[in-house]
């Protein structure tokens, strides 16, 4: 079936009906050029990090923290696939005036969100905050799912990301790709440490204290950057197509 993906410059660039497999593929490699720097800077959360680095150290350690990896990516799995439904619906062609809108209203949220990061940033010296009691397995999954359910500033990073998958025009099975690699990067603290403890204890620590440094020294820098161009792009975008109306 033909097809299309959106364009910066507002327009739809339609794809051959029944066309080689390498249009396809170059439609989501251009899609995952926008997903995958939103994933990234979602996943720059320290406290999260924290929490799984605490979790990791406790009792029945790598089990806990599978399991609050779980409810992490549970929430953002259900997160981001009600938005790309919802986004497919205001997509649509019918209603392109309140597409554009919208575009035009997460720039100016994305646009205003940089600037309060970039503001209130964060003592490095303070250290984040993390459990200090224990955590059963089943408990971790629904501790795991609150971190994620209040981690605000995540949750708006993945807004934009859910939008870009609803709005392409790559099929079911591309949409799918595109939304499992947006949860998979923005759920990285959850998941990552947990993949790091399958190494020697020693190499653990290390590749943790390193992750731990690099987010805490560059990583809200990365997230206001990566926010405050993405909202005007957005911004951009929306101008240019209600332009284009």
């Amino acid at each position: 079936m033909a097809g299309a993906i959106d364009t910066p410059n507002g327009h739809a660039c339609n794809l051959p009906e029944d066309g080689p497999a390498s249009t396809l593929t170059s439609s989501l490699f251009a899609i995952l050029a926008v997903i995958v720097p939103l994933g990234l800077a979602a996943a720059v959360s320290p406290v999260m990090l924290a929490e799984q680095t605490v979790l990791l150290s406790g009792p029945n350690g790598r089990i806990v923290a599978s399991r609050f990896a779980y409810g992490v990516s549970f929430v953002a799995l259900v997160y981001v696939g009600a938005l790309v439904l919802w986004g497919r619906a205001i997509a649509l062609p019918a209603k392109p005036k309140l597409s554009s809108t919208m575009d035009l209203l997460l720039g100016t949220l994305l646009v205003g969100l940089s600037v309060i990061l970039w503001i209130r940033r964060p003592d490095p010296s303070i250290p984040a905050e993390a459990p200090r009691r224990s955590v059963s397995p089943g408990g971790a999954i629904g501790f795991g799912a609150f971190s994620m359910a209040t981690n605000f500033t995540t949750l708006a990073l993945l807004v934009p990301g859910a939008k870009v998958i609803a709005s392409s025009h790559v099929g079911l099975v591309g949409r799918f790709v595109l939304l499992a690699v947006l949860v998979v990067l923005a759920s990285t603290p959850a998941w990552l440490p947990v993949a790091l403890t399958r190494g020697t204890s020693e190499a653990t620590t290390r590749g943790l204290n390193a992750l731990g440094r690099l987010i805490t020294v560059h990583g809200r820098t990365v997230v206001v950057v990566v926010v405050a161009a993405l909202g005007v792009y957005l911004l951009g975008h929306g101008v240019l197509k209600l332009a284009h109306l």
